[in-house]
């Protein structure tokens, strides 16, 4: 079954904007091996990250979001070090979550659902092409911790 988006597949690129990590109340759901990098990168035990980074919602255990101007962002967007831009300071463990943003599901099951992103995100349709294959593994990858919930049907 072909998508709407073959054969050259969707243009995207990551302003650096950090529309995606803030907002309105939302939820970053994370495995508990996530859980261990993320703590190794903060220097701290799981227990420390959990209890001080985290929630529980209806979804799972979910990152926390802190209030700022921009509405609640996520507690690990930075918006100091680079000025003007907004980074995430575990990019390297970020959560799959994260890591497949904007090729969820939703975002790209019609055209339409990928204009109203644009909406929100200003790296829909920007640069460079992403391959089908590519957007298909990070479709699939979401779908899979969507599968994960505890909420999931």
């Amino acid at each position: 079954m072909t998508s709407w988006y073959e054969p050259d597949g969707l243009r995207f690129e990551c302003t650096l904007c950090g529309a995606c990590c803030s907002g309105g109340e939302g939820f970053v759901l994370f495995t508990d091996e996530e859980a261990v990098n993320i703590a190794r990168r903060l220097g701290v035990t799981v227990e420390h990250f959990r209890e001080r980074y985290t929630h529980q919602t209806e979804a799972g255990p979910s990152l926390i979001e802190v209030k700022t101007e921009h509405g609640l962002d996520c507690v690990f967007l930075d918006r100091k070090s680079m000025p003007g831009k907004a980074v995430c300071s575990l990019y390297e463990d970020r959560p799959t979550q994260c890591r497949t943003f904007p090729f969820w599901p939703e975002h790209i099951e019609s055209r339409r659902a990928w204009k109203r992103l644009q909406r929100h995100c200003e790296g829909v349709d920007q640069g460079n092409f992403v391959p089908v294959s590519e957007i298909r593994i990070q479709r699939d990858r979401q779908r899979r911790v969507d599968l994960a919930r505890p909420d999931a049907v």
